[in-house]
């Protein structure tokens, strides 16, 4: 067994529509820390899934709805710290508005 850190989802802007931001290929992951941050000057809204292999976002494995970040705000969604995703499984996001909230991911896969 080996375990690396990597940088899961490197620095990016989080899109307006569900979007896969990671996806755990032949590893198994652990999120060590998830960072959004609100550079816009109104208030967005960040929602995060955590989907199991051949599954889709849904309300069955949203972990953060509708987050509120409000200008400038850091947000380090201590709910997702520690989290696994086995082989197969993704990160997926939503933000209310395009161009608002840059996110980041790191952590550790393990072969």
């Amino acid at each position: 067994m080996t375990v690396t850190a990597r940088n899961l989802v490197p620095a990016k802007t989080v899109e307006n529509s569900q979007t896969t931001q990671y996806t755990a290929n032949n590893v198994t992951a652990i999120i060590d820390k998830f960072t959004a941050t609100n550079y816009s000057a109104s208030p967005v809204t960040i929602s995060v899934n955590l989907v199991t292999a051949a599954g889709t976002a849904s309300n069955d494995n949203l972990i953060v709805k509708n987050k509120t970040l409000l200008p400038s705000e850091c947000y380090t969604f201590p709910e997702l710290i520690g989290q696994i995703l086995s082989v197969g499984s993704f990160i997926s996001t939503f933000a209310s508005i395009a161009s608002a909230i840059n996110m980041r991911v790191s952590g550790r896969e393990i072969t």
